[in-house]
């Protein structure tokens, strides 16, 4: 039997993506494999703000999008960035909260918790393709956590 290769250390860079169809379910199946990931790789403290701002952006996929989307966590020692993208190129205009609207405060949500933030639209490919990306970034405060081989398993 081949040996599994040792866990990656908390310093070394990793990247997941998952895609997912335009279905209400999909923002919980993302949220659920975002904390299961971060969770993981040791990486608790950050868990309740990108599910928050990963739920934000996967949701208005789902919503303006006319077709599935993904999303890509990248850990780059100490930051985690999370990208959204979907096939509508429109990107969102920030609006300020207030009670009357019934949403757009994802953007200011992004503001307040993300460390940095922006997008891009993506023009059309050889393919006819096109959409936008969304991403946010996080930083991870204090030392490395120690490895738990329960986690490896």
């Amino acid at each position: 039997m081949t040996p599994f290769p040792p866990p990656l250390l908390f310093t070394e860079p990793w990247e997941y993506e998952l895609r997912f169809p335009r279905d209400p379910r999909g923002p919980g199946i993302v949220r659920a494999t975002l904390r299961a990931v971060l969770t993981a790789h040791g990486l608790r403290e950050l868990v309740e703000r990108a599910s928050l701002l990963t739920s934000e952006l996967t949701t208005n996929s789902i919503r303006y999008s006319d077709k599935s989307a993904s999303v890509r966590l990248l850990w780059l020692h100490p930051v985690l960035r999370v990208s959204v993208s979907d096939t509508n190129p429109e990107l969102p205009e920030p609006l300020r909260p207030s009670a009357e609207l019934d949403g757009g405060r994802g953007l200011f949500i992004l503001d307040v918790l993300a460390d940095r933030w922006g997008g891009c639209a993506i023009g059309e490919e050889p393919f006819g393709l096109s959409g936008k990306t969304l991403w946010f970034e996080l930083s991870c405060d204090g030392p490395p956590p120690a490895p738990s081989p329960a986690l490896a398993a």
